[in-house]
């Protein structure tokens, strides 16, 4: 009972994924798509967004983009709680500065 009173609930976090035209590419990143994703946490929205955008029939009908791979970035926006930016690397999601999409 205590558990299911001390879960937190999923939030809508705002997710933007932004690619580069080709993949391995290290510059050129524009913005592919953004949505609302439901989740308990950062982390968790992480591997929901790559689960969703990595699967084609979870794909959403209007998504132009490819595959998440590695060198991709997706912004979490939580509004008053801030912006994160994260890239995918072979080792999976790091934080990084917004400078690197300029």
């Amino acid at each position: 009972m205590i558990k299911v009173l001390t879960r937190r609930a999923n939030i809508q976090y705002d997710v933007t994924i932004f690619q580069t035209p080709k993949y391995r590419e290290n510059k050129g990143y524009k913005e592919v798509y953004r949505t609302n994703i439901s989740a308990n946490s950062r982390d968790q929205c992480l591997q929901e967004t790559f689960s969703r955008f990595n699967v084609t029939d979870r794909l959403p009908a209007n998504y132009k983009g490819r595959f998440l791979a590695t060198g991709d970035i997706i912004l979490i926006d939580e509004a008053r709680g801030g912006q994160y930016y994260f890239q995918l690397k072979p080792g999976g999601w790091f934080p990084i500065n917004r400078i690197i999409l300029l």
